[in-house]
């Protein structure tokens, strides 16, 4: 979207620049209020908050929905050297 390639769309910059984008076209439509959902680990999940601050959009909630296994598929064996 801002024209990141490459490790470099994977950087807090990126995001940020890409939230900010998002967000001054949603409030061009008049959204003034937003609720964030945030999924996955990663250097962007800061990032993006304040780029959304720094736009001016209200965050009413900030939740973290990362997917987190209850018990998961079997591991692996463990290596005998």
């Amino acid at each position: 979207m801002a024209g990141f390639k490459g490790a470099r769309k994977s950087t807090p910059y990126a995001a940020t620049t890409a939230v900010e984008a998002v967000a001054r076209k949603a409030m061009d439509r008049g959204l003034r209020e937003v609720e964030v959902f945030i999924k996955g680990p990663g250097a962007g999940r800061d990032a993006a908050l304040r780029g959304l601050k720094a736009v001016g959009l209200q965050i009413s909630l900030i939740a973290d929905v990362t997917p987190m296994p209850h018990n998961g598929p079997r591991a692996e064996k463990k290596r005998r050297i």
